[in-house]
């Protein structure tokens, strides 16, 4: 169980087939980027969009990879909606 307070990275299915296909060394980059991101959820991001719900979707270029989220406060969860290779 996290500790109180910690946010945790959650990743979409579409984010998680991105993942499984990358190499085993490559996964473990890219999961270690994902829990980055919530470990600091109110960091200011590269881009800001609204999805079609109206939800504000940060956007972080780390490492080659650009990473597409939003944050639940009241779950304290980082949703990682997308990932792409850039």
């Amino acid at each position: 169980m996290p500790e109180r307070g910690v946010y945790e990275s959650h990743l979409s299915l579409e984010a998680v087939a991105f993942v499984v296909a990358l190499p085993k060394r490559k996964q473990r980059v890219v999961l270690d980027l994902a829990d980055q991101i919530a470990r600091h959820p109110f960091q200011i991001r590269d881009a800001q969009t609204a999805d079609s719900v109206g939800r504000m979707v940060e956007s972080v270029l780390l490492e080659g990879y650009l990473f597409s989220f939003w944050v639940d406060h009241a779950s304290r969860e980082v949703r990682i909606s997308e990932i792409i290779r850039v």
